[in-house]
């Protein structure tokens, strides 16, 4: 028996020629106790093989999995928050600032590629949790809003994935504002007819489910994701009362309406161009 049909047995969907650059001898345990190599997690899309349950990733990693052989043109690279209210908490914001870029290598909260996905061009932009727990500020308004311009001058359609806990307190007001800002740049996107996919993965909450991760022409999730404004914990406190079974999990949402449907990781490039050549290959005639 191939080690190929070995690895398809088990539920690993990468074919060995196609594994990832991953260090052997590490192993990753999933919340439900499964036991996996971290070389064989990456073969299966970051997906734990025997119990299905989707590793948080970040931005390398979806577009790794988006786009043609991992190729693509990043926009907007080196912008960065200035810290404009000199913010202090138990350290200053300038410092967390410059701590969580060397501990991930990462500019902001977000990235923006351009590239192909299955031969078709298209701009992805991707937030990262490692970054400050993925928190929305100045910047990262602002890259999506450029984002989107490139999109409406391109005319090729824009996938956002979010993951994030909410705006991001440091900045304050200016934070908030991209609540406002994004929401308002997707309207124009819509104006100019060109596609929106909203990805939410696990988690989507605060200010960013508020405005752009359900603002999308198509609003999807990854099985099991986070999706809600206040967290499970905030909303029993405040209310007092026992949530329902599965609360704000994406199964729960899409249960009540929010969301479009749920896709596997291993599916996500698939099931994002069938919709992308729904919209722009059979348009709706009125």
């Amino acid at each position: 028996m191939s080690s190929w049909f070995k690895r398809k047995e088990k539920g690993i969907q990468t074919a060995t020629e196609e594994k990832k650059d991953t260090p052997k001898g590490l192993w990753y345990k999933s919340p439900t106790g499964k036991i996996v190599e971290s070389e064989v997690l990456a073969q299966n899309f970051y997906v734990s093989p025997e119990d299905d349950y989707h590793v948080r990733i970040g931005s390398k990693e979806y577009f790794e999995i988006l786009f043609d052989d991992n190729k693509f043109k990043e926009l907007d690279a080196k912008l960065t928050s200035k810290d404009p209210l000199k913010f202090v908490d138990t350290k200053k914001y300038s410092e967390r600032l410059k701590a969580a870029e060397k501990k991930t290598g990462l500019k902001d909260a977000i990235r923006t590629g351009v590239g192909k996905s299955l031969g078709k061009d298209i701009v992805i932009s991707c937030m990262d949790f490692a970054f400050i727990g993925g928190s929305m500020g100045s910047v990262v308004g602002e890259k999506i809003a450029r984002a989107i311009d490139y999109s409406i001058k391109k005319k090729i359609p824009f996938l956002l994935i979010s993951k994030s806990g909410g705006a991001r307190m440091m900045e304050a007001a200016l934070s908030l504002m991209q609540l406002a800002k994004t929401s308002a740049k997707l309207a124009q996107l819509s104006e100019a007819g060109i596609p929106y996919i909203s990805l939410c993965t696990d988690p989507t909450t605060g200010g960013t489910t508020a405005s752009y991760a359900m603002l999308g022409d198509i609003n999807i999730a990854e099985p099991g994701a986070l999706i809600g404004f206040a967290g499970p914990r905030v909303v029993k406190d405040t209310t007092g009362k026992d949530l329902p079974p599965g609360f704000q999990s994406a199964e729960f949402v899409k249960e009540h309406g929010f969301l479009d449907f749920i896709v596997h990781r291993k599916d996500l490039k698939t099931k994002v161009n069938q919709y992308i050549d729904l919209i722009q290959n059979n348009p709706i005639r009125k």
